[in-house]
């Protein structure tokens, strides 16, 4: 055996389904075998990918025991000669892994091998290749010495700035995203110390095959597509936490004296930096956004109110009671409704902007006349406010999309997803856009064969489509194009358009627009509309919601149920978010996964034996997950109300 191809999953199914084709190919005419170690999925990794990957050998944990363990893991059932350690959200050019090969047959001296890494926008990744760390290296990077000076020997030197990024080099590092070892050389340093949980295991190996005698090397004569980013959030205070303990563990493990304790000291302030950093953009993107929202609704009402009082209606002295109440129930009914229209989710759209201050304006003008007398007011301002809000909360999102704070989607009536490939490719891609609630609309499709005129241009000259072609996305098939050729027209691309991949025969398309926040897969699993976080949010509430109703009034149901403390005991789980009211007959993990439930789509508790056999019962849990209303629930809820108690 030449290659064994180890890759550890972690949620990251479609990914890893894409990644696994390209691997496939790049193996023609080498002697090779594949090892996947899913460290316990959430996302049922193994049931969707077993069937259609018979000759991969898959090992399935029951716990997640880390990047390491879960390599060596990988390593002890291997054979090859070669051991390429790979990330699941890498693509393979379909010559890279026997470039690699040739090299090390050229090169004795070379221990590992690592290649140049590009994100999914074709640009550099900068830690395919880096040094290996020290105090003052780390202080450097740290107080942003290094992005200042990227080609400085000495402030750039973690990721070796000063080296060129085209032409092969001796490394200190190379990256677990791609590394490729010789056996023997692994048996000489014991592969990955299982100490590191995830980060730093890649630096500690390649210092040890130094140590050894051998050379790590950094080929930038082939490349690799890395999704950085997405078997881990690097702006979460996790990842901050995880990485600098990894660092620390290497320096005590390898550098000794006051050399160490410096490290240590920055590694603490840095810990304590970069946690800082992260909570202050985790508090503006999930807490600070509604609460700057809430803050500008209440100066657009007050400032309406003075211009009101003071030029419009100078006779009428509205009471205090007015700034205290009514305006701030505005102001929590609008965020309300903004969280179930969706507007605090990863992309925005003006629509929810318009339609949760639409919704939150009618329903406060509705429920005017049911306000005490004391605190009615004209509705003039009720009206001018939510205008004044609406420009505000406008020109906020405009200031956030422009400093790169939230991705805005596109929701004009113009196409603007142009689609790279065949005929055939094109086609394929229509039906998985079909069966999602993705809004954009396909322009047309670029043609990839020689002499296809079918196409609104040729993918040799695709950069000069922009700007006549308002395209605000790109999906490359893999197929009839390689992904080296794809490599060679990412620069033409303008850096505003989101770039995808969906491989040919596979049922996803995956892409990723930062190094920073969860790439973006799309599926035929997409067509249970279940799945989407409008429905699951409606779902929440509606649970919610019942329970609340139902613990209020609970003395009224005792009369009813005969299993009232079951009933109670329901009612505090699914207020708590352990259970939902609705959920599935028979348990089928290839279905989206749902909260335990009380009684099944089917209406029966599940301490009910079923009527139906099972085939039924999947069969109708298939149906209530793909065509799912909210208000089904509520109905299975009101039907079944005696059987709440279950």
């Amino acid at each position: 055996m030449i290659l064994s191809i180890v890759i550890i999953n972690y949620n990251v199914k479609h990914f890893l389904e894409q990644c696994l084709l390209t691997v496939e190919k790049a193996l023609k005419d080498i002697e090779s075998e594949i090892i996947v170690v899913d460290n316990n999925s959430r996302d049922h990794s193994l049931v969707y990918l077993e069937p259609y990957f018979p000759e991969i050998k898959f090992v399935s944990n029951k716990e997640n025991i880390g990047f390491a363990k879960a390599c060596n893991q990988g390593m002890a059932l291997s054979s090859g000669q070669y051991i390429l350690f790979l990330n699941p959200d890498c693509l393979i050019p379909e010559d890279s892994l026997g470039t690699c090969l040739r090299f090390f047959n050229n090169h004795r001296d070379a221990g590992a091998i690592g290649i140049r890494m590009l994100d999914g926008h074709g640009f550099f990744l900068k830690e395919s290749k880096r040094a290996f760390p020290s105090p003052i290296t780390s202080f450097f990077k740290l107080m942003g010495f290094a992005r200042l000076f990227p080609h400085s020997k000495i402030f750039a030197r973690y990721h070796l700035g000063h080296l060129d990024a085209d032409s092969n080099q001796v490394v200190d590092v190379l990256a677990g995203a791609f590394m490729m070892v010789r056996r023997d050389v692994l048996e000489t340093t014991g592969g990955f110390d299982e100490i590191f949980f995830m980060y730093g295991e890649d630096v500690d190996l390649s210092y040890r095959i130094q140590k050894a005698g051998f050379k790590n090397y950094y080929l930038a004569e082939t490349e690799v597509i890395h999704f950085k980013g997405e078997s881990t959030k690097k702006g979460s205070l996790n990842y901050v936490r995880m990485f600098y303990n990894a660092m620390r563990i290497f320096v005590k493990k390898h550098y000794g004296g006051s050399k160490a304790g410096v490290f240590n000291f920055f590694i603490h302030f840095a810990i304590l930096l970069r946690a800082g950093l992260a909570t202050v953009n985790r508090f503006l993107r999930w807490l600070g956004l509604p609460l700057i929202d809430a803050i500008l609704i209440l100066f657009s009402f007050i400032a309406v109110k003075k211009l009101w009082t003071n030029v419009v209606r100078v006779d009428i002295d509205y009471p205090e009671g007015l700034l205290w109440i009514a305006f701030p129930a505005f102001t929590a009914l609008y965020l309300l409704t903004s969280y179930y229209a969706g507007l605090y989710d990863k992309f925005y759209k003006r629509s929810e902007l318009v339609s949760s201050l639409l919704i939150a304006t009618l329903v406060l003008l509705s429920s005017y006349s049911l306000l005490p007398e004391a605190f009615r007011f004209s509705r003039g301002i009720v009206l001018f406010g939510a205008l004044l809000a609406f420009v505000l909360l406008s020109f906020l999102r405009w200031f956030l999309i422009a400093n790169g704070y939230i991705i805005r989607v596109q929701e004009s009536g113009h196409p603007e997803v142009l689609v790279v490939g065949s005929f055939s490719e094109y086609e394929q891609v229509l039906e998985l856009l079909a069966n999602t609630d993705r809004r954009e609309k396909v322009l047309g499709r670029v043609a990839v064969i020689k002499g296809d005129a079918t196409g609104i241009g040729s993918w040799h000259t695709i950069g000069k489509l922009f700007p006549s072609v308002p395209a605000k996305e790109i999906i490359f098939c893999i197929g009839h194009m390689t992904i080296r050729e794809i490599m060679h027209v990412l620069p033409q691309i303008p850096a505003h358009v989101r770039i995808k991949y969906h491989v040919a025969g596979s049922r996803s398309i995956v892409g990723s627009d930062s190094q920073n926040i969860s790439g973006e897969s799309l599926s035929l699993e997409n067509e249970y509309k279940i799945s989407s976080p409008y429905n699951q949010r409606l779902k929440r509430l509606i649970d919610g919601f019942t329970a609340l109703i139902f613990l209020f009034s609970f003395p009224f149901h005792i009369i009813f149920h005969k299993k009232r403390w079951n009933f109670l005991r329901n009612c505090i789980a699914v207020l708590i978010g352990y259970k939902t009211w609705v959920g599935y007959t028979v348990s089928n993990n290839r279905l989206p996964a749902l909260r335990p439930s009380v009684i099944g789509s089917n209406g029966v508790p599940h301490t009910q034996q079923q009527p139906l056999p099972a085939e039924s019962l999947q069969k109708i849990d298939e149906w209530y997950t793909r065509n799912y209303e909210p208000i089904k629930d509520l109905k299975l809820i009101v039907q079944h109300y005696t059987e709440l108690g279950g």
